[in-house]
């Protein structure tokens, strides 16, 4: 099935559900689902969009979904949950991810059925089952719908699709939660995410688009930037250095291989992730 097809697969969908709520982070995921749950059921009152703000939120983003909702004159719902507090979270085990979208799904859902009875979706695509990801064992028991993925929709597909419905989202790098950036097994604090969120912001001013700090114990920076980037960060090294330094690291190397997702799984082992 190409990728016109699924689409309209997917606004079939999302029509026979009647209200949906979207999860909604900003990403190319959930703002080309966003579109597509707004050209299904139109003007009709039946779509929500509710984001979360925590801790592990680049503060950048956190605008970014209100300014697309007002543009699309979608009602936004804001769920404030300190993540850090969920029994577990802060000592970050290989299902840190279940752990905290247990929650937060959780509460996402309290705050939707108070306005309806709604359905809500989040923007996971057929690409996702690739890695390592315990938060989708959370989103499924807790009936967590994704289209995208039901309809067979790959990353590669949504962004043209993205494209095509002039979404600026198209080419947005891919992102995930700042906890992400530390090893499994070390404490995750407010501080260690500032110092990640503020560093991975400096080195994207010199152009560099697709960037993860990656912070091992309480000072050390693994700089990872795809490979077409080398040249750039090691032409500013000697900046990177000192404004990472200024930030709170004591060490700043970069990755050789660069950036990958899901980098900090290749640790794991099969019994680690429960697999068997």
């Amino acid at each position: 099935m190409d990728k016109s097809s699924k689409y309209e697969s997917l606004l079939s969908s999302i029509r026979k559900m009647n209200r949906v709520a979207v999860a909604y982070s900003g990403g190319v995921d959930s703002t080309f689902l966003l579109k597509a749950a707004k050209e299904a059921l139109g003007d009709s009152g039946s779509l929500l969009a509710v984001t979360a703000e925590i801790n592990s939120m680049p503060e950048k983003d956190r605008d970014a979904t209100s300014d697309f909702c007002k543009k699309e004159g979608i009602e936004l719902i804001t769920v404030k949950v300190n993540e850090l507090d969920i029994p577990g979270f802060v000592d970050n085990p290989p299902d840190r991810c279940y752990i905290c979208k247990n929650v937060l799904f959780g509460r996402m859902l309290e705050e939707v059925k108070k306005l309806g009875d709604h359905t809500l979706m989040d923007g996971s695509n057929i690409d996702d089952d690739g890695d390592y990801r315990p938060g989708m064992k959370a989103l499924k028991e807790l009936g967590v719908v994704s289209p995208l993925k039901e309809a067979g929709l790959t990353k590669q597909e949504i962004r043209e699709l993205s494209k095509e419905l002039g979404l600026p989202t198209w080419d947005t790098p891919s992102a995930a939660c700042l906890s992400s950036r530390i090893p499994y097994g070390e404490k995750i604090t407010v501080e260690k995410l500032r110092m990640i969120d503020s560093a991975e912001e400096y080195i994207k001013s010199f152009g560099i688009r697709q960037v993860r700090v990656r912070m091992h114990g309480d000072n050390l920076a693994r700089i990872e930037v795809a490979s077409e980037d080398f040249s750039v960060l090691i032409d500013n090294r000697e900046s990177v250095h000192s404004k990472l330094k200024d930030i709170g690291f004591a060490y700043v190397t970069m990755d050789m291989i660069g950036y990958r997702t899901g980098s900090m799984n290749e640790v794991l082992k099969h019994a680690d992730k429960g697999d068997s």
